[in-house]
């Protein structure tokens, strides 16, 4: 009885510590700004909805929400086309220094963000894929292939061989196998891997400002108009912090099962 009540306490500890922070969240969206900057109030005492709508109405916030998809969207994809078949030749075929080769792919998950920004700049300068779209998911991919090939590889290699040579038998064609029979038993970790994908390139701070300006702002940087004469827009900036958490928490919804037997495996 004593050991089921500490646990329930340490659980009740665990989830007030990660609820406040959001809770204060929403609370400031949803009160003026003088309630704000002048009193601590844990229920709004007026209650407003004024932040969202300047949100809403705002052309520089829709544009920025737009482009922010736009860029993880792209990302996810390119990552699930590159990382799919990377992890399948790991899973199912041995060759020279694969090992190596397996273990140099997560290096660059080694490092912070920092150290490979100003690399990427230039890089990306030179190419000419500075300020869009498509420079921004490339960045992230950089980060995002090497995990999702380790993810997925795992998955992979949790399927018995037989299988493949059991459709073969059959009368599958390698294209037809895949579709139809492998890639619905390793659904869960496409369903981790595309998670993980779209929480890095949604969060992702240091990269994306640094190779945007003027076309592409993503949601952090747009967070600096809420400034003016009078100081920072606390509930605008509440509200949008508010606004990015629904994308991930919906992700997050649909994947937790996938999640499951992703930590079962071993490779989440």
């Amino acid at each position: 009885m004593k050991s089921n009540f500490l646990k329930y306490l340490v659980l009740v500890i665990y989830l007030s510590l990660l609820l406040i922070p959001i809770y204060w969240m929403l609370n400031i969206s949803l009160k003026p700004n003088l309630e704000t900057q002048t009193k601590i109030t844990y229920i709004p005492e007026t209650l407003t909805f004024e932040s969202y709508g300047r949100i809403f109405s705002s052309n520089q916030w829709r544009l920025t929400f737009l482009q922010t998809f736009a860029y993880v969207l792209l990302n996810v994809g390119i990552v699930m086309l590159v990382s799919i078949p990377a992890a399948y030749a790991f899973s199912r075929h041995d060759f020279w220094a694969k090992n190596h080769l397996f273990f140099w792919l997560l290096t660059n998950r080694m490092a912070p963000g920092a150290a490979f920004a100003l690399p990427i700049f230039i890089l990306f300068s030179e190419l000419r894929l500075t300020d869009n779209v498509l420079g921004v998911s490339l960045a992230h991919c950089m980060f995002n292939v090497p995990l999702a090939i380790w993810i997925l590889e795992g998955f992979m290699s949790s399927i018995p061989k037989q299988i493949d040579e059991t459709a073969f038998i059959d009368g599958y064609g390698f294209l037809g196998f895949f579709r139809k029979i492998f890639l619905p038993l390793i659904a869960p970790g496409l369903g981790v891997t595309a998670f993980f994908s779209f929480m890095f390139s949604w969060v992702e701070l240091l990269l994306s400002t640094t190779l945007t300006s003027v076309k592409v702002k993503p949601i952090a940087a747009t967070l600096s108009i809420s400034l003016s004469a009078a100081g920072w827009d606390w509930g605008v900036i509440a509200a949008a912090g508010v606004l990015t958490m629904i994308p991930g928490a919906i992700v997050i919804y649909f994947v937790r099962d996938y999640m499951v037997k992703g930590f079962s495996l071993g490779r989440v």
